[in-house]
C-alpha cells in the first residue's frame, strides 16, 4: 500500500525530532521531499524513498 501524501501536509514521523515534535509539514516535493518541523522550525531534506519509509501518518490534508 503506497502512502498518499502532497504538498502542505502535516505528517507524522516514526521518530520524534530531538525538539520533542512530531509533527512536519511538507514544504517541497520533488525527488527530494523538505518537511519544517513544527515545533521549532527545523527543515529537513530527504529522498522521496527515505522520506515514505520515515513517515508514519499523514495527520492533516492541505485542502486547496
Amino acid at each position: 500500500m503506497e502512502k498518499q501524501f502532497g504538498l502542505r501536509d502535516v505528517v507524522e514521523m516514526k521518530k520524534p525530532h530531538p525538539c520533542g515534535e512530531n509533527r512536519w509539514k511538507i514544504i517541497r516535493m520533488g525527488m527530494d521531499i523538505r518537511i519544517k518541523c513544527l515545533g521549532c522550525d527545523h527543515s529537513v531534506m530527504l529522498p522521496r524513498r527515505d522520506f515514505a519509509k520515515k513517515m508514519k501518518k499523514v495527520l492533516e490534508h492541505h485542502e486547496e
